[in-house]
């Protein structure tokens, strides 16, 4: 097998979720989809151009366009909802990472809506994410690098169900309103006080080192060199690459 592609369970798993690779009109025979799922995850993991990719898998605009289409028709997201179905809810954790903005990336139409901004480290995006207490992502919002963790966080918490879970998050959630939303669903928060607060909580410290499975998380879909710098200009499209490499996490 080579390196990057996808093994035999793996494949098993998702293969029946993939739309049929001959359309009902016919026409030339279309691409294998397990060859076109192998050349995508070379790209993500190498975070070479399209247009590097080796002879091996076909024309590089095949596997760009099937990627694109595949996308669009909300397949990536159909895929990573059927892997996750079974997540460990005993806790879950919530934590963001930067990542750069390759001079590539930037310049797209309506940059505002493209999660890109400029913060102390130049143009930016924040993946914002959460997992469950094993560490398998369960969903994730891209911004710009300026935006809070806080800010978006409890957005995202606002819309799980949280009653009688542990929520584990660094001293950046430690907020007023993300606090009193925990309260409200009853949650357990794992949540070290910021140092600032007059009045410090008590948190339980051992429970608080299990959060370090979402640093491996990031740690994990970075070893995908298309998400540890960021070199497509519209979010969409390296939203889907954090798809792909979520659905891989689930996956191993």
């Amino acid at each position: 097998m080579i390196r990057y592609e996808i093994r035999d369970d793996q494949w098993e798993k998702i293969k029946d979720l993939l739309p049929p690779e001959r359309k009902p009109q016919g026409g030339r025979p279309p691409k294998d989809h397990r060859k076109m799922l192998n050349a995508m995850l070379w790209v993500a993991r190498t975070g070479a151009p399209w247009r590097d990719l080796p002879e091996y898998y076909g024309s590089w605009s095949t596997v760009y366009s099937r990627f694109r289409r595949w996308q669009i028709a909300g397949i990536w997201d159909r895929i990573l909802e059927h892997v996750s179905i079974e997540p460990d809810f005993e806790s879950i954790m919530i934590d963001a990472t930067i990542v750069r903005v390759h001079q590539h990336g930037s310049g797209a139409k309506g940059g505002a809506f493209q999660a890109i901004g400029r913060s102390r480290g130049g143009l930016t995006t924040k993946i914002h994410e959460v997992v469950d207490a094993l560490g398998n992502p369960l969903r994730f919002v891209l911004t710009g690098g300026q935006c809070h963790d806080s800010v978006t966080g409890y957005e995202m918490l606002s819309q799980m169900d949280l009653t009688k879970r542990q929520v584990l998050a660094d001293r950046a959630y430690d907020t007023d309103r993300i606090l009193r939303l925990l309260k409200e669903q009853s949650a357990v928060s794992v949540i070290p006080s910021k140092k600032n607060r007059l009045k410090q909580r008590k948190w339980d410290k051992e429970i608080y080192k299990e959060r370090h499975l979402i640093e491996c998380f990031f740690n994990k879909v970075k070893h995908y060199r298309r998400l540890a710098t960021r070199y497509d200009k519209l979010a969409c499209t390296f939203k889907a690459f954090l798809t792909l490499a979520s659905i891989m996490v689930w996956l191993a």
